[in-house]
Order: C-alpha cells, then structure tokens, then sequence
C-alpha cells in the first residue's frame, strides 16, 4: 500500500491536484509517525486502520465546520475523504454487520449487556477498517439490549 501511496502522490503532483497531493502527504507522514513511535514496518491492514482513523477525524469536523457556517472547509474535507476511501477496503454494510453481530452472540453465548466485551473481542478483528467501530458496538447494545 505504501507503494501505492507514492505513485499516487507523483500523479497528483503531475496533475497539479494540491488537495490530493495534500491529503497523501499527510496520510503517508501519520503513517511513518505510527512506525516511528512502534519501531515496526506496518502491513496493508495497520495501515488500513490508520486511514480509517483520519476518515473518521474528518467526518466528526464536517458537521462541526457545517454547525459554524464554513462550508469551504467541510466541502475540502468531504473532498479529502473522498481521497482517503480509495485506499480502504470495502466498507460492510449495516446488514452484514447484524449479521457478523448474530454470530459473534452465538459464539461468545453473550446473554446481557455485560457481555459486550466477548462480542466485541470477537467482531473488531473481523471488522477493522471495513466499519465503524462506533456503528459495530451500537448494534451489539441494541442487540444485547433486546435479549
């Protein structure tokens, strides 16, 4: 994926494309912080993570930015997430994560809401960087919830 990244990196500086270029030069620097502070190489799913982390800092700023009346600013970073989705995998829908939910319930035979932990124990592996963590532990509440 880091390969990836700089070949995409030279097209949008060939291109003249400043928001990409941006967007990819801060996704490669928060990658290179994350090995420096680890002193380890990262492979394609930790840095799926660290793109999924940026994605979701964007997304929280757009309705704050929205709220204050700056559209040009949340109108660039729905723009830089547009960026930053090409280099995640599929995102699962709400469905196949009720579905992943169900198993997860039948495998660790969580039967309250105190079991929360084994369920998720067992879904965020499954799920890392193709959902939401937020919308992965809303549905095993509800879920929970309504046993």
């Amino acid at each position: 994926m880091k390969n990836e990244l700089l070949q995409d990196l030279k097209e949008a500086m060939k291109e003249k494309d400043a928001l990409k270029k941006d967007t990819i030069t801060m996704l490669r620097a928060a990658i290179l912080q994350v090995e420096k502070d680890s002193q380890k190489v990262l492979n394609d799913d930790e840095i799926c993570a660290i793109v999924a982390k940026e994605v979701k800092k964007r997304k929280e700023s757009i309705k704050e930015y929205e709220d204050a009346g700056r559209e040009d600013i949340a109108n660039n970073l729905k723009r830089e997430i547009e960026v930053l989705s090409k280099y995640l995998p599929e995102q699962l829908t709400e469905e196949e994560i009720t579905n992943m939910v169900k198993e997860a319930i039948a495998q660790s035979g969580a039967t309250s809401p105190r079991d929360m932990g084994k369920v998720m124990g067992i879904l965020r592996p499954k799920t890392a960087g193709k959902a939401d963590g937020k919308v992965v532990s809303d549905i095993v509440k509800d879920m929970l919830a309504n046993m």
